[in-house]
C-alpha cells in the first residue's frame, strides 16, 4: 500500500543526507530543528491517515497496521534517525553493517548450515578480515 507520506519522508531525509554531505560534517542545532520540524509535519500526517487500532479487549497489545508500527518507530527512535545530521561519525544508512551479515546468513541457508562450529569461526574470520580491507 504506498502512502503519499512515506515517499515525502524519503525524499525529506535524502535531501537532509545531501545537506549533511555538502557541510562536510554535522549541520548547525538550527538546521537540524528546522530538518525535525518537517519530520515531524510529515509524521503526524502520516497518524491522521493511518490512526491506531482501538484495544480489542483481548489479553495483550492490539494488532496494528504496518505503517502503524512504523510511524510509532519512527517518532519513538527520531533521535537515532536524525543522529547522523549532528555526529559526523554516524553514517545516513546502515548498508555495511547489512553486508557485513548478508553473507554468512546466504551461506547458511545455502549450504544448509556449517559442518561445524570450527568451520563457522573460519569462515567468520575470513569475512572479517575481507570487510575491513
Amino acid at each position: 500500500l504506498q502512502q503519499a507520506w512515506a515517499g515525502r519522508l524519503i525524499e525529506l531525509l535524502v535531501a537532509a543526507c545531501h545537506e549533511v554531505n555538502q557541510a562536510g560534517g554535522s549541520l548547525p542545532v538550527e538546521r537540524v530543528a528546522l530538518w525535525r520540524n518537517r519530520y515531524t509535519e510529515i509524521l503526524s500526517e502520516g497518524e491522521v491517515l493511518n490512526p491506531q487500532a482501538e484495544k480489542s479487549g483481548k489479553r495483550g497489545r492490539t494488532r496494528q497496521s504496518k505503517a502503524t508500527n512504523l510511524l510509532w518507530r519512527l517518532r519513538t527512535y527520531a533521535d537515532d534517525v536524525w543522529r547522523f545530521a549532528s555526529d559526523p561519525s554516524v553514517p545516513f544508512s546502515n548498508n555495511l553493517a547489512e553486508q557485513a551479515v548478508r553473507m554468512p546468513k546466504v551461506k547458511q541457508k545455502i549450504s544448509g548450515g556449517f559442518r561445524t562450529r570450527n568451520g563457522a569461526d573460519t569462515f567468520c574470520t575470513i569475512r572479517s578480515y575481507l570487510a575491513t580491507l
